[in-house]
């Protein structure tokens, strides 16, 4: 008793279920009991009196159309066997008394299987999905959950509502009504399937050119659900009775009306899709643009934002973008860099031969150069020219930079230890006098 007791207290959700599966078990016990025992009971007190058999009136049919449709010959099945005990024939506002108790047992059969599903996908088969590698089993499991439950639900309570003779009108919305809730849950379902497929898609793929593809990815899942969507309302409409022909033939004329007063809006995000596809840049690139030189920071289904290099942020319409010549600095395998350099004129030519010497010995030695090129390439007007080209071998502006200022100090450095002068701008001026 003690580890009886102990058990309860540790597992409380265990003894709420196991009362309630006591509670359906007796239910079920006794329920078979009646349908096994009862009918045949009353079958032999009918037979004794064959003048009350002979004038009984007719069994009514067993089942209405919605219980024909599902079961065909085995309808009374589907009534649990109340229609043949004769008390339960006895008419009550309209209805026979074996109605009102079958549609009660189908609500409460209602409210126990969608606690027995959820329990069915949170217990038992998460016993078996725990034991998997991946995680999309877990998540199906999880999102199909609260639909199935609901579909469930609505089903068995739509089977225990139909068992009444309702008025015509009354009977068109129960079934209209039902039809909505249960296309609402499976076209729910469906759109966490979708989610959750996209979402592994995205992750497989995750690794190359994240930040484009996750725009795209945007668009795939909006898509996909829209099309979807469509789908389930056409389905929808034309379980109710609507004439799916004539609709889609409005809404054919009011997409073309539609799409003309939104070209503007069609064309930026065939725009997207053109950049989705193309890649010729993606999140994190600097791009040149025109006036527009910076750095993407976003590409959405109307436009792409770009953060210049002044710290504003441009927003530049997708239809820009897609007819426009952009250049992707990012993309570049390094950076040319070019410099000259001016000695003074009296300079003497060994020193200029020097001079270019230090110059290639610094560009050389440092370990993020190639190809360079160092050259008296011309006379300016005050200075002796000395042209510096090279590659640096990255792509990162503040790497460039900094590598560019340890060059520049060490030549500076080794110029002035070999006494080479840098020239400046001078002009000469001769004065005439008048003599």
């Amino acid at each position: 008793m003690n580890i009886t007791c102990g058990r309860a207290a540790r597992f409380p959700t265990l003894r709420r279920m196991t009362s309630k599966w006591k509670f359906l078990g007796l239910s079920a016990v006794l329920w078979l009991l009646l349908f096994l025992t009862l009918p045949h009971w009353l079958g032999a007190q009918t037979n004794t009196n064959t003048v009350a058999a002979t004038n009984a009136p007719a069994r009514p049919a067993p089942a209405t159309n919605l219980l024909t449709q599902l079961a065909g010959e085995r309808a009374d099945v589907l009534t649990f066997g109340l229609d043949r005990f004769e008390p339960l024939r006895t008419p009550f506002l309209g209805n026979p008394l074996w109605q009102y108790l079958a549609s009660l047992i189908y609500i409460v059969l209602a409210f126990y299987v969608a606690k027995f599903l959820d329990w069915l996908t949170r217990v038992w088969l998460r016993q078996f999905t725990s034991k998997t590698q991946t995680s999309l089993d877990d998540q199906l499991l999880e999102l199909l959950n609260g639909p199935i439950k609901v579909v469930a639900f609505v089903v068995f309570l739509h089977i225990g509502l139909s068992i009444f003779h309702w008025p015509p009108a009354a009977e068109l919305w129960l079934h209209k009504a039902f039809v909505v809730v249960l296309a609402v849950s499976l076209t729910y379902m469906v759109l966490k399937v979708t989610d959750v497929l996209v979402d592994l898609w995205r992750e497989r793929g995750a690794d190359v050119e994240k930040g484009t593809n996750d725009q795209l990815f945007i668009v795939i899942r909006k898509g996909i659900k829209a099309f979807l969507l469509v789908i389930a309302v056409l389905v929808t409409m034309q379980n109710l009775g609507v004439n799916v022909t004539a609709a889609v033939a409005s809404l054919s004329i009011g997409g073309l009306a539609l799409g003309l007063a939104a070209q503007d809006t069609l064309a930026n995000l065939f725009g997207a899709v053109a950049i989705f596809a193309d890649k010729p840049f993606r999140v994190g690139d600097r791009i040149k643009l025109d006036a527009v030189d910076g750095t993407v920071e976003g590409i959405g289904l109307r436009s792409t934002r770009v953060r210049n290099l002044d710290g504003h942020l441009v927003t530049i319409p997708n239809k820009t973008m897609g007819n426009a010549t952009i250049t992707n600095v990012a993309a570049r395998p390094n950076i040319k860099t070019e410099m000259n350099l001016g000695l003074t004129y009296d300079t003497p030519v060994e020193k200029v031969r020097r001079a270019t010497a230090i110059l290639e010995e610094v560009y050389r030695a440092h370990p993020m150069t190639s190809d360079v090129w160092v050259s008296f390439n011309r006379f300016d007007a005050s200075a002796l020219n000395l042209n510096v080209t090279h590659w640096w071998n990255g792509v990162e502006p503040k790497a460039h930079l900094a590598g560019m200022q340890e060059l520049n100090l060490e030549i500076k450095r080794r110029f002035e230890a070999e006494g080479i002068e840098f020239a400046f701008p001078t002009q000469t001026v001769h004065v005439r006098t008048k003599g």
